[in-house]
């Protein structure tokens, strides 16, 4: 077996209660990576078409990478899998903490769960020996709770877990760890608790094999002394990514009043929500396993009206957006009391703070009234009626029960036209990142196969090493260079490697460097990208087989820019997203029209069986 891995998957049938290992073949490996490459392959293969998202043959899979637990640079990720109950097509969760690398150090490189209990449960591994547990006492209890019981009861054991939100099958539920970090989007949380899976808790004590282990320290070190000359790794290991946020309302990255608004004349207190501002209340920095960055932190214990936790964890930039530019609060203690709220109850922040923007633009035009919302006034930059209706969402209570499903659900409830205010796209909600601003981004949130995302094409912010071969002010000529970008991205992810570490490179050739160091493979940086574009048609092949063409979704016209802003930074800018995505699929060898993959390119990637489906 290949370094970088354990060698073993772990699968649950939770309506039979059976546990199986299964041995993980070298060449799916070599083919497929890790995360969700690896398991978007055997996800496909195992599971039927159709199936019910919040159903027993739903298959949640918790799956780390080579890089995962190792000397490799931020490798602290794992991944969370599923058929999306959001958009019905292929889902997951990428998540930092602790969790992934003890995963491995238990034993296994992934856990697949089948079926669903019919009583709570959660499953305990400990050094390589798994078993179903009773989670009576912990079903009905927060993240944190479960988090330090299972903590206590298991030897300092770390814990991925739902809160309340999943198991009350919110469709913004996330898989929380490390009391802060979320696997938070594609509703993979109410998948978990569809199945009556409270927790996967891990105690282990092993290593992970690694081929060169003296040429993957040099590499790491080479990478961090790249880190001095990063101006992104600064920002990491200064501010993380809070330090962003009040730059970004202004200069038309995050969103602002539910996506209709424009920073510098709406929100011109975005400086209460600066790095300064947020620096003073931070208690301590913070960081995920073994990572040199150390971007998170922890807040101090509150002075004013909100009684969030003394060393509560830190917002991060689409925290603060979302909850922050996105309503127009300026109020920092608020977000901070939101996070806290989110992250107790296991609540992805970015689909909770669109959904209370969504419901603030609706009170606003008299769609819904005080009334509707149980005498909460949601008007622009009310924080405690933000905080206030976060924690009815939470508890999936009152009008916090029309919205904890997303803004898509939210206006198929209220009707009204409502739904011109819901700012989604195949049912995910809009991360804080603006298209107008950076045009890549409208291409990744209607083409990659989890719509409506941040962390997967990167054209504009070009990988390292990668030089921009397009005009970046035009929408022609960009699609080799999506293709390129966002197939890499797929191989920092599979492998379990943190994008922030991988941004903050002033370098690429660490990435094959240290594939080749850790698995004994002898890997190319091309080698790579064709296994990305392997990667990639086997996420959108499950969305096609599930009657999902990305070419039908809508797009909502004011984050295209339709019509476009009269002022600020993104005034007369309208993206012309259907060339972009035209050109990038041509890249790809996909129908412009049906979004099929060609049967010939394929079979090139050794997806004969995916060609046979499609093309029958």
């Amino acid at each position: 077996m290949a370094g970088g891995y354990v060698g073993k998957l772990l699968w649950v049938d939770l309506s039979k209660g059976t546990l199986k290992d299964e041995a993980l073949d070298e060449k799916l490996c070599r083919d497929f990576i890790g995360g969700y490459g690896i398991g978007s392959k055997l996800i496909y293969d195992r599971m039927k078409p159709g199936a019910d998202p919040l159903g027993p043959e739903n298959i949640l899979a918790f799956m780390t990478g080579p890089f995962t637990g190792t000397l490799a640079l931020c490798g602290t990720r794992f991944q969370v899998l599923c058929k999306s109950p959001m958009t019905g097509g292929w889902g997951d969760g990428n998540c930092g903490g602790d969790f992934g690398p003890f995963l491995k150090f238990a034993g296994y490189d992934g856990v697949f769960f089948t079926g669903a209990s019919d009583k709570p449960v959660y499953l305990l591994i400990e050094n390589g020996k798994a078993e179903l547990k009773d989670a009576a006492d912990l079903w009905g209890k927060d993240s944190f709770y479960t988090e330090d019981a299972l903590a206590e009861r298991h030897d300092k054991a770390k814990v991925a877990c739902i809160g309340p939100a999943g198991e009350r099958l919110s469709l913004n539920a996330a898989v929380m760890n490390y009391k802060g970090r979320a696997a938070g989007r594609s509703g993979v949380g109410a998948v978990m608790g569809s199945k009556k899976l409270k927790a996967v808790a891990v105690v282990g004590s092993g290593k992970v094999p690694v081929v060169d282990d003296a040429g993957a320290r040099a590499i790491r070190r080479q990478c961090i002394k790249e880190f001095d000359e990063s101006a992104v790794a600064d920002l990491f290991r200064v501010t993380g990514t809070a330090g962003l946020t009040a730059g970004s309302a202004h200069d038309g990255d995050s969103p602002v009043k539910n996506w209709g608004g424009v920073g510098v004349v709406d929100f011109p207190d975005a400086a209460n929500l600066g790095a300064d501002v947020i620096l003073e209340q931070q208690a301590e920095k913070e960081g995920c396993w073994h990572c040199p960055l150390q971007c998170g932190g922890r807040m101090k214990a509150p002075k004013g009206e909100y009684k969030y936790s003394d060393g509560t964890c830190k917002p991060e930039y689409e925290t603060l957006c979302m909850f922050g530019s996105n309503c127009l609060n300026s109020n920092l203690d608020s977000i901070i009391m939101a996070n806290e709220i989110c992250n107790r109850a296991g609540l992805d922040t970015i689909s909770t703070g669109a959904s209370i923007a969504f419901a603030i633009e609706c009170y606003e035009n008299g769609i819904i009234t005080k009334e509707d919302t149980g005498g909460i006034e949601l008007t622009w930059g009310n924080h405690a009626g933000i905080v206030a209706m976060t924690d009815l969402l939470a508890k999936r209570e009152g009008f916090g029960a029309i919205l904890a499903d997303g803004t898509k659900k939210a206006s198929e409830r209220i009707g009204k036209g409502s739904e011109k205010y819901a700012m989604n796209i195949a049912g995910q909600d809009f991360p804080a990142h603006d298209p107008k601003k950076g045009f890549h981004f409208a291409t990744t949130y209607r083409m990659d196969a989890t719509p409506g995302r941040h962390t997967q094409g990167q054209e504009v912010l070009n990988p390292p090493g990668f030089v921009a071969d397009y005009d970046e002010s035009s929408f022609s000529g960009r699609g080799e260079a999506h293709r390129r970008g966002a197939n890499i991205m797929h191989i920092i992810n599979s492998a379990g490697m943190c994008e922030f570490g991988f941004f903050s490179l002033v370098k690429i050739d660490s990435i094959p460097g240290f594939m080749s160091a850790i698995t004994g493979w002898d890997v190319t940086l091309d080698e790579l990208l064709t296994t990305g574009e392997r990667i990639s048609n086997v996420r959108h092949a499950f969305n096609l087989r599930e009657g999902l063409n990305p070419l039908d979704f809508k797009f909502p016209d004011r984050v295209l820019g339709k019509p476009a802003q009269t002022e600020g930074p993104l005034a007369g800018i309208t993206v012309d997203d259907e060339t972009m995505a035209k050109e990038y699929m041509k890249t790809m060898e996909w129908d412009t029209e049906t979004a099929k993959p060609s049967k010939e390119r394929l079979i090139s990637l050794g997806l004969d069986k995916i060609a046979s489906d499609l093309w029958a």
